[in-house]
């Protein structure tokens, strides 16, 4: 019962952290709102779910060991969070989202991406696996209790970050503090990424 409870405060510190992906999520309801966010919020955790198998099945690993592919992946990664930062910066205030389609907010597989290119993903559940047991003698049945406890803390997480950021959007209702939280966030997120990039 111990390593049960260790690894879920764990998870909760590894995932519910500020980072890209909760950073990012509170910065999608804060600018564009709760009911947008959702789909970013479900591609998020899709994206985790890769994490999890390409960290729990070691592939990642073998990923990295290959001759210059780290720059490349690191390239790539940065290119897209500069991205979705200049998405979050720039979006309207809300009222004005209101008035444009559906799919003016970061789309589902936006989310997948994110997860996908966060470093910090990779090193929460390469920490996640390697440092708890929780059934010994059985790495099967061990990787399986880990993975889904992990999916299951990181959906919750996703949901408090989203929803947080969603409840901010109340209080910007002037376009200026609208603008200002958005670039906040914007900032915040790409100052997560160097974090984690250069710790």
């Amino acid at each position: 019962m111990d390593a049960l409870w260790s690894f879920l405060i764990a998870a909760f510190a590894l995932t519910g952290s500020p980072g890209p992906n909760t950073l990012s999520l509170a910065g999608v309801g804060a600018s564009f709102g709760r009911r947008r966010g959702v789909a970013y919020l479900m591609g998020l955790t899709i994206g985790m779910v890769l994490v999890i198998a390409i960290v729990g099945t070691g592939i990642s690993g073998a990923i990295m060991t290959l001759p210059g592919i780290s720059p490349v992946v690191t390239g790539l990664a940065a290119a897209y969070f500069l991205y979705l930062a200049w998405r979050i910066a720039t979006a309207p205030p809300l009222p004005e989202i209101g008035r444009l389609a559906p799919e003016a907010g970061p789309r589902w597989y936006e989310g997948i991406v994110l997860s996908l290119a966060n470093p910090k993903a990779y090193a929460a559940m390469a920490a996640l696996f390697s440092g708890h047991v929780l059934v010994a003698g059985n790495a099967m049945r061990d990787g399986l209790w880990k993975a889904g406890l992990a999916l299951a803390v990181i959906c919750t997480v996703n949901i408090f970050w989203l929803l947080l950021g969603a409840g901010m959007a109340g209080l910007m209702r002037s376009p200026r503090t609208a603008r200002a939280v958005n670039i906040a966030f914007a900032v915040l997120l790409l100052a997560s990424v160097l974090i984690v990039a250069v710790g």
